[in-house]
């Protein structure tokens, strides 16, 4: 068979027509996308119903947990030293963490739409992985502090002052929220096709970006390069500070007093444990560009079960914080009866 000129031009301009043609239909698929279907758990009514019951439980203690900490730091001037001025940071951002997501997922349960819009995602999704991303800031504080206690007992007070304490808790915040701003800002640039459902139950960039209608790997990249340094840098800065400190305490003569300092310890590293190895899980493992899989469960659990854990294990083993909470606690019942009698 013999191609002429005059065929190849107009196979080049059919090949050019139909591209144009679909570059015009991904532009109007994307411009009709004006919310999005966050798909959650598609289980039968009954079972939503289930889940909807331990959800909100879960957030109603975890709200409450969060509170008592809070309010324990701030009404007994004994825990009003740095490390529990973090801690009180750390218990209110676990609040405004579980609470960017709950929420929108126990309004989906009972809904039959599950929408969100399209720029409601995108907040979500800010707020989410800001908060995330401030948690890892806190931690990370949280261990210098011990670690300077621990180590530096004679320079922790000259070095960890209630002012610098202010301001390490305030760069951890705003650290946390500029840190995600270009990565967001990519996802929210790309072309996105008429298909709008995301098998999730929150706006994750894994698959936000799968309904993009064009590949996007400088975004994914920039994405994965964003996780990496953040969850390892962290990471190795915790684990570092946390070695230190165990070395020194294994050379403390008194038991008591290594007891006391694991204690205290060991609380931080349960809800590093807790925290780290669910997220790498999700945003490290090799099967993490698969939403439909056992990465949705995951961030479940460090989205709504860590918070909840967290008041639990930081009241459960220390004991200057349950005996705040205890004291709280009997000022809220003579409160009660008093109140009654009048």
């Amino acid at each position: 068979m013999v191609f002429n000129n005059a065929d190849f031009s107009d196979t080049h301009l059919v090949s050019s027509a139909l591209k144009k043609k679909e570059y015009s239909n991904v532009n109007n698929c994307s411009s009709s996308v004006s919310e999005f279907i966050l798909l959650g758990f598609p289980y039968t009514w009954e079972i939503q119903i289930l889940l909807f019951s331990i959800f909100c439980g879960t957030y109603i203690l975890t709200l409450t947990g969060n509170l008592c900490i809070i309010c324990a730091v701030r009404w007994d001037h004994r825990l009003q030293t740095p490390m529990y001025i973090l801690l009180a940071n750390f218990s209110f951002l676990e609040i405004c963490f579980i609470t960017s997501t709950v929420p929108k997922m126990l309004a989906n349960l009972l809904s039959e739409t599950r929408t969100i819009c399209f720029y409601g995602c995108f907040l979500q999704f800010y707020f989410f992985f800001s908060e995330g991303t401030a948690e890892t800031f806190f931690l990370s504080a949280m261990a210098f502090d011990r670690f300077l206690a621990i180590c530096r007992p004679l320079h922790y007070p000259t070095v960890m002052t209630a002012q610098r304490c202010i301001r390490i808790g305030a760069g951890c915040w705003v650290c946390g929220f500029l840190y995600f701003l270009l990565p967001i800002y990519l996802i929210s640039q790309l072309p996105f096709c008429c298909s709008n459902k995301i098998d999730h139950f929150l706006c994750d960039p894994g698959p936000l970006m799968k309904l993009s209608c064009v590949p996007a790997p400088a975004t994914e990249i920039i994405c994965a390069i964003y996780n990496s340094v953040l969850i390892f840098s962290t990471l190795f800065f915790i684990t570092s500070s946390y070695t230190l400190v165990i070395r020194a305490v294994l050379r403390v003569p008194s038991a008591e007093g290594r007891h006391k300092a694991f204690s205290t310890c060991g609380s931080h590293l349960a809800v590093v444990s807790l925290f780290y190895g669910s997220i790498m899980v999700v945003y490290v493992s090799p099967t993490a560009g698969n939403p439909a899989g056992i990465q949705k469960y995951v961030t479940l659990f460090y989205s709504v079960l860590t918070p909840l854990f967290n008041p639990l294990i930081y009241s459960l083993r220390n004991k200057e914080m349950k005996a705040a909470l205890r004291k709280i606690f009997r000022v809220v019942r003579f409160r009660q009866r008093h109140e009654r009698n009048i």
